[in-house]
């Protein structure tokens, strides 16, 4: 006898074949969200690292500018003691000048010649005084231009009107100290 298969199996493949779509449908889905979410978390762990990194760079820069604020502070002090130190050393070096300077007031004073008052700015000497002739005081300028401390003697005033000193005149000059050695 002939075996006649009655039960609809057009039907049962064709709903087989639909849960296998549905079923590989539902994996591609899957698949499809894990491999999202797997992108996703790889970003955020990409994202959160590079925040790290950053975080740790501006630390190591707000370091650095600290370095920096504190090695110009040392630049600005050194700055300052290297011109005391400067300083220093040129009065260390101009102290024997004075008493230089005085002995060649003392020894190019002539006779007759009077100093009153005598004023220093930087290598500018101004003198005041008074003497019995104007010729004392060219021999005057004479040996201040023949000294080796002393150069330049420029005649500013003389007056012959002095109440305090009669028979005198009264002269101011200027003259520059000299670095002689």
């Amino acid at each position: 006898m002939a075996r006649i298969n009655l039960l609809p199996w057009r039907e049962t493949l064709k709903k087989e074949r639909e849960r296998r779509f549905y079923i590989f449908v539902g994996l591609t889905i899957f698949a499809a969200i894990g491999a999202v979410a797997g992108i996703h978390l790889e970003m955020e762990n990409r994202i959160q690292s590079q925040k790290d990194r950053n975080q740790f760079l501006n630390q190591q820069i707000t370091f650095v500018d600290k370095e920096i604020a504190a090695i110009k502070s040392l630049e600005v002090e050194k700055t300052r003691l290297l011109n005391r130190m400067d300083v220093i050393q040129r009065l260390q070096k101009s102290r024997p000048e004075i008493v230089h300077l005085f002995e060649a007031m003392v020894t190019t004073t002539p006779d007759g010649v009077q100093i009153l008052k005598i004023s220093q700015k930087l290598d500018n000497i101004n003198i005041e005084g008074v003497a019995e002739s104007n010729s004392r005081i060219s021999s005057f300028m004479r040996n201040l231009e023949k000294s080796k401390w002393l150069k330049q003697p420029e005649l500013i005033v003389i007056d012959a009107d002095t109440r305090d000193h009669p028979n005198s005149s009264w002269f101011s000059l200027k003259v520059k100290r000299s670095q002689a050695q």
